[in-house]
C-alpha cells in the first residue's frame, strides 16, 4: 500500500496529514504481518520436515480444529469478527499443508502425502 493523496487535493491539510499518519501506520503493520507470517512459515517447514522423517500426515485434524477454537477466542477478545480469523486461519491452514505435502513427497514419503487434510 501507499499514502498517496489521490482523490484528496481539496481535503483541508490536517485531515490529509491525520489520513497520512493512518496510512503509515497501516504499511508499518502490514509489514510486520508479512515478517511474523513469515516467521510462522519457517516454522511450519520444520514441522513439515520433521513429519516427512517420522511418516506422519501434513494434516492434523484435531490440532487445527484446537487452533481455529483458540483463534476464534482471541479474536472475540480482540473485537475482530472471529469468522474473518476462522477463514484467515484456514488459509494459512490450507497453505502450511500444501507445503508439508510437498516436503514428504520430496523426502521420498509419498504415502504421508496422499493421507487426506
Amino acid at each position: 500500500m501507499t499514502t498517496s493523496d489521490t482523490g484528496t487535493h481539496d481535503v483541508d491539510p490536517a485531515v490529509r496529514a491525520e489520513l497520512t499518519r493512518l496510512r503509515d501506520s497501516i504499511d508499518n503493520i502490514d509489514a510486520a504481518v508479512v515478517h511474523m507470517l513469515a516467521e510462522r512459515f519457517k516454522c511450519t517447514q520444520q514441522v513439515g520436515h520433521l513429519k516427512a522423517r517420522h511418516q506422519l500426515p501434513p494434516a492434523d485434524p484435531a490440532r487445527e480444529a484446537r487452533q481455529i477454537a483458540r483463534l476464534r477466542a482471541l479474536a472475540e477478545d480482540a473485537k475482530l469478527d472471529p469468522a474473518f480469523a476462522e477463514k484467515f486461519l484456514n488459509f494459512i491452514v490450507a497453505e502450511v499443508i500444501r507445503h508439508h505435502e510437498r516436503i514428504a513427497e520430496e523426502s521420498g514419503n509419498g504415502t504421508a502425502a496422499s493421507t487426506p487434510a
